[in-house]
């Protein structure tokens, strides 16, 4: 059963199919079997979606979720106290273009290893980005389907997850890491990534709807296809278009019947504009964006999910031909952020870090990069309330249907970090969360308190 604390009251809630008792205990009991209650006391609040901080301000934690926000609440006599002295609490944060598997592990160790140690691995690093005070993500390519499911049911420590599951690409596609001697390939002969979910390869629209099909029948709560060259990829340069109009037509149509929508890949221009007239609703990456196509996206209401790659100290590793590659990414990062902050395009925040454990550690960093183009209340905003609203767009299929995320309001979900500073006047703070971040919270859990 699910208890929640409203009005003074705790109110029974029935628990749904999906939660089985074990999530339903965690989430709302304490580990003497008394319910969940926290109180976070006298805290500067910023609540994700306004600059003004809520000043002395008393947070009650009923279960797994905000229940009231006041000053001087009294809360039950069996809660946990939490003195926040004025600290900051702010939401949780979310990246919106994460890849739990392909973050923290080498090429050579996929290569060379198994789904039982890419999900070790993977565990490790979801449990990392975690107490980096990234309390959800959205996985936008890989085989995370167990990944999260395992989270919510408390199996593994780590952010809630909306997986898209493998990412579709077209043959010689950003995602084809197969080698030619893998073709010509036959219905009946996968490759073994894609039979591990890693990617899937479909050509023509009765492949790619099979496959956007199995995508949603395994939990995907969004669709990624591949709609232009990449970076890390081998076989198609960067100016390439991926897909037909009426291949990417059919998986947006397929995903719409589900209440979700497609995010594509697509960094140069045509491919940019490609997604859109398909009727993509999130464009990754988008560096190579003219000013009229950023028009499009607020004329559209598309989102760009975009990440601040510069030339510098975060630069992947690459061979020449990715790094011939690559350059043009980062020559267009200040132009397009600035344009599309200028005209207001929809801006969400993610990280793609993508093959290196120290690159991963750096994922406060990458946000706090952000201030090249935006104020500290602009990035923290993105990476909380604005990245919650695209979310949001994957409708009755998110997992967490109950409140809203990225935010701290009664009602929402009680994922939050409470800071020693104001992130809102130094973004830096986010940068180094052990030594910034005294408490984090997910789902009404304390995963870190430093203040006990």
């Amino acid at each position: 059963m699910k208890v929640q604390f409203a009005s003074g009251l705790w109110l029974v809630l029935g628990c749904s199919l999906s939660v089985c008792s074990a999530q339903a205990q965690s989430e709302d009991m304490g580990t003497n079997g008394t319910p969940n209650a926290v109180l976070i006391r006298g805290a500067k609040v910023f609540t994700g979606c306004s600059p003004d901080l809520l000043e002395g301000q008393d947070v009650f934690i009923a279960g797994n979720m905000i229940s009231r926000i006041g000053p001087d609440l009294d809360p039950p006599e069996f809660a946990t106290i939490i003195e926040a002295d004025g600290r900051v609490l702010m939401p949780g944060l979310i990246d919106a273009h994460w890849h739990g598997v392909f973050a923290t592990a080498t090429i050579a160790k996929l290569l060379t290893t198994n789904e039982g140690y890419w999900n070790l691995q993977t565990a490790a690093a979801q449990r990392d980005t975690l107490y980096r005070g990234f309390t959800t993500v959205r996985d936008t390519a890989g085989p995370m389907f167990d990944i999260a499911r395992a989270t919510d049911e408390g199996l593994i420590e780590g952010p809630r997850v909306f997986p898209s599951g493998p990412a579709i690409s077209q043959t010689a596609g950003h995602m084809d890491f197969r080698t030619t001697k893998d073709v010509p390939a036959t219905p009946d002969k996968l490759n073994p990534f894609e039979t591990s979910d890693m990617f899937y390869i479909a050509d023509g629209i009765p492949e790619v709807l099979k496959r956007v099909r199995e995508n949603l029948m395994q939990g995907a709560t969004q669709i990624k296809l591949m709609a232009g060259g990449g970076v890390t990829s081998s076989y198609d340069p960067i100016h390439t278009i991926q897909y037909t109009k009426a291949e990417l037509e059919a998986a947006v149509e397929q995903a719409e019947n589900w209440g979700t929508y497609v995010l594509t890949h697509a960094i140069n221009d045509e491919a940019v504009n490609h997604s859109i007239d398909a009727g993509v609703k999130s464009v990754e990456h988008g560096h190579m964006s003219t000013r009229e196509t950023l028009q499009r996206f607020v004329e559209e209401d598309v989102w760009l999910s975009m990440q601040p790659f510069l030339d510098d100290e975060d630069a992947p590793a690459l061979n020449e031909f990715q790094k011939a590659k690559y350059k043009f990414v980062t020559d267009g990062t200040d132009f397009v952020y600035r344009t599309a902050k200028e005209l207001g395009v929809k801006i969400a925040f993610g990280t793609d870090t993508l093959f290196s454990a120290d690159l991963a550690s750096r994922q406060g960093a990458q946000l706090a990069k952000l201030q090249n183009w935006f104020t500290p209340y602009e990035a923290l905003k993105m990476a909380t309330c604005d990245n919650a609203e695209l979310l949001g767009l994957s409708g009755a299929l998110t997992p967490y249907p109950h409140g809203p995320l990225g935010v701290i309001e009664e009602g929402a979900y009680a994922d939050m970090i409470l800071v020693d500073g104001n992130p809102l006047e130094d973004l830096d703070l986010v940068s180094d969360p052990i030594g910034n971040f005294d408490v984090i919270m997910k789902d009404g859990v304390i995963y870190k308190n430093t203040l006990e």
